[in-house]
């Protein structure tokens, strides 16, 4: 089996298979690079921004003017390879949001009752794996978020993109983004979450999810937006991410 058609063109956009065949030219190796091994990205499919700040402001334009209309969320985004620089990003548009913010704090234990000496409470705390949310989860009303599990699919699932209705105390009102329950009002509870990529067993009780003003690269697989920033302030790991 080969294959031999390219779906991302298939709306026949002049710049979609212009990026096309730039890719291709890059996976072959002749693409030009620069003389620290660089590839610089062509002007052709995208407008390069100096900075970061730069890069926010030409993605999500006063935002605070914009934050009621969904739709105008529903068609932005940020990508980049790395968490941190998502962490970074988020919180920079987050505190551009005009609304009240309120603050979550996770329930961390160790399930081995004889490494919970070891593993004190405040060190659970601090710990920031990839596949569970934040000890400290800081969130306003209005902003975009991104599902990290399962609770209810096909309705919500791991990278569902929804937007922050109301915040209590221990329920998140919020409405869907994307997908064909695009619209519906939901409610997120908080529920135990359980790493895997650690070398000890704890849990943590929050609710999963993280912001999305920005998301990793790996996240927006299948996804479409009218304007997209990619910030490459840290290299893509392989040509794919790219």
């Amino acid at each position: 089996m080969k294959l031999t058609t390219n779906m991302r063109i298939q709306n026949n956009c002049q710049n979609s298979q212009i990026f096309s065949e730039y890719l291709l030219k890059i996976g072959d190796g002749q693409e030009a690079i620069t003389e620290n091994g660089k590839i610089r990205l062509s002007n052709e499919f995208c407008m390069i921004c100096p900075t970061l700040e730069n890069l926010i402001n030409q993605v999500y334009p006063v935002i605070t003017l914009n934050m009621q209309n969904i739709q105008w969320i529903q068609e932005l985004t940020i990508l980049t390879p790395l968490n941190e620089k998502v962490r970074e990003i988020n919180f920079t548009l987050q505190e551009k949001v005009p609304t009240a913010a309120r603050t979550y704090y996770s329930i961390d234990k160790c399930l081995n009752d004889e490494e919970a000496t070891r593993y004190p409470v405040e060190f659970l705390n601090s710990l920031d794996p990839s596949c569970i949310p934040l000890h400290r989860l800081v969130l306003k009303a209005g902003c975009p978020i991104m599902l990290l599990r399962n609770p209810d699919p096909p309705k919500l699932c791991n990278g569902s993109r929804l937007i922050v209705k109301a915040l209590h105390a221990q329920i998140i009102e919020a409405t869907t983004l994307t997908g064909p329950f695009e619209g519906e009002h939901v409610l997120i509870p908080r529920i135990p979450l359980l790493p895997t990529d650690l070398p000890f067993s704890f849990q943590r009780l929050q609710f999963s999810l993280r912001l999305a003003f920005a998301i990793i690269i790996n996240k927006a697989q299948g996804q479409s937006r009218r304007v997209t920033g990619l910030d490459l302030t840290d290299e893509c790991f392989s040509l794919g991410q790219l």
